[in-house]
């Protein structure tokens, strides 16, 4: 019997419970935020010394590769699949209840967004895959990604070389999500994540006493102007059934009630789920501010400053996912996602290298009282999915190694 074999994998789910949950509480009481993971990193770097897992540490500053080399077919000439995992690892600037006795040691910082279960269900697919590495083959990659809330860890990992060497055919991410209940899973096909962009708009007036407007340009009735026009970026540039939003988040001008205003900065977001679509709204919003301030005889500056892009799954490993999770869970207990997010998540930047597809694994318990939400000081989760989460990884690295590489055949 295969050790992907679906009992099989329960039954070591099921052995494997009690360490998940030692791990996932150790992680969940030393929370780091992004960029300063050195506790975090020092503590899986533990695990996979223990376990004699091969890493590569520093990847992104605090991030790590770890690599497990499957030894069946290991010696034959033929290209073997890679398949990755990515479990992020930094926390958020929160303070956490300290009535619970696993709680953040850390004042002001905790995980909130269940990024130490899914450091802790990554180790422990990590772990089983080297105590069984002569039973199966390939290479499976395990991305520990620093800095997923703040800056992008995954970009600057994959601009690093995580995706090389050997080369990943297959890159698979899930997340807590506590709008479903332990035993749920949700899948989405095609864009599932928006892109993000942040604006900055500069607007260049002339300034003037405010009793002699006619001498001056006024920054502030040009930024007025600039802020209506792009209403009809969404409402008027984007198709009825695409999703993008558009918001003007602050505005800053004038230096005194009776100066006419000579500059103007506004800041805000576009998020877009179609990169095609992406790059038509941000043009027509350069269009707008240029020509708006130039109708009043001033000038706009538009700077772009972009940000995630769209996480878009590959469908047939969508299907891969649902497979996988059809053989554990009720079918009544794995949704599709109606419509993408418009909210980040920097994912987004391994799919642009390498098959692959995210999902949300649930996490919330009504009977047990857990059911805070994301980001949220009294997040937490139901601690049976670690090994949920742990079963359906396997499993679908499993899956995907029988699928064989993507990048041909090669010599025989």
């Amino acid at each position: 019997m295969s050790i992907f074999h679906t009992e099989f994998v329960k039954q070591q789910a099921v052995f494997m419970e009690e360490e998940l949950i030692s791990i996932r509480r150790r992680l969940h009481a030393c929370p780091e935020l992004g960029t300063k993971e050195i506790k975090t990193s020092a503590l899986i770097m533990e695990y996979l010394r223990q376990w004699e897992i091969p890493f590569v540490f520093p990847v992104a500053d605090t991030g790590i590769v770890a690599t497990i080399q499957g030894e069946m077919g290991a010696n034959c000439a033929r290209k073997l699949p890679v398949v990755a995992l990515r479990a992020d690892i930094d926390a958020l600037p929160l303070q956490e209840d300290k009535n619970r006795p696993y709680c953040s040691q850390n004042d002001g910082v905790m995980h909130a967004c269940g990024h130490d279960a899914h450091t802790a269900i990554a180790l422990g697919v990590a772990h089983f895959l080297k105590q069984h590495e002569r039973e199966w083959g390939g290479i499976v990659k395990i991305f520990f990604q620093p800095a997923e809330e703040t800056i992008g860890g995954a970009e600057r990992m994959v601009n690093e070389g995580c995706m090389e060497n050997p080369q990943v055919d297959y890159v698979i991410g899930l997340h807590m999500m506590p709008t479903l209940e332990y035993g749920e899973v949700e899948l989405r096909y095609n864009d599932l994540n928006a892109a993000s962009d942040e604006l900055s708009i500069l607007i260049h007036g002339k300034s003037s006493h405010c009793s002699h407007p006619e001498q001056g340009l006024d920054a502030i009735v040009m930024a007025s102007a600039v802020i209506q026009n792009l209403q009809t970026v969404i409402s008027r540039s984007l198709p009825p059934l695409k999703n993008a939003v558009l918001s003007i988040g602050t505005i800053e001008g004038g230096t005194a009630h009776n100066i006419i205003a000579d500059q103007v900065k506004l800041t805000g977001t576009l998020r877009t789920t179609d990169n095609t679509l992406r790059r038509h709204l941000l043009e027509r919003i350069r269009c707008i501010v240029e020509e708006t301030c130039s109708a009043y005889g001033g000038t706009g500056e538009f700077i772009i400053h972009p940000g995630y892009d769209a996480l878009v799954n590959d469908n047939e490993i969508v299907d891969v996912i649902k497979e996988a999770a059809a053989r554990r869970l009720d079918l009544a207990h794995i949704h599709f996602k109606e419509h993408p997010s418009l909210g980040v998540e920097d994912f987004s930047f391994f799919l642009n290298k390498a098959s692959g597809a995210f999902y949300h694994l649930g996490c919330a318990c009504k009977e047990k009282g857990i059911t805070a939400p994301l980001h949220s000081s009294n997040f937490d989760i139901d601690e049976r999915a670690l090994a949920l989460g742990f079963e359906l990884q396997t499993s679908i690295v499993g899956r995907l190694l029988r699928r064989g590489t993507t990048r041909g055949a090669g010599p025989t």
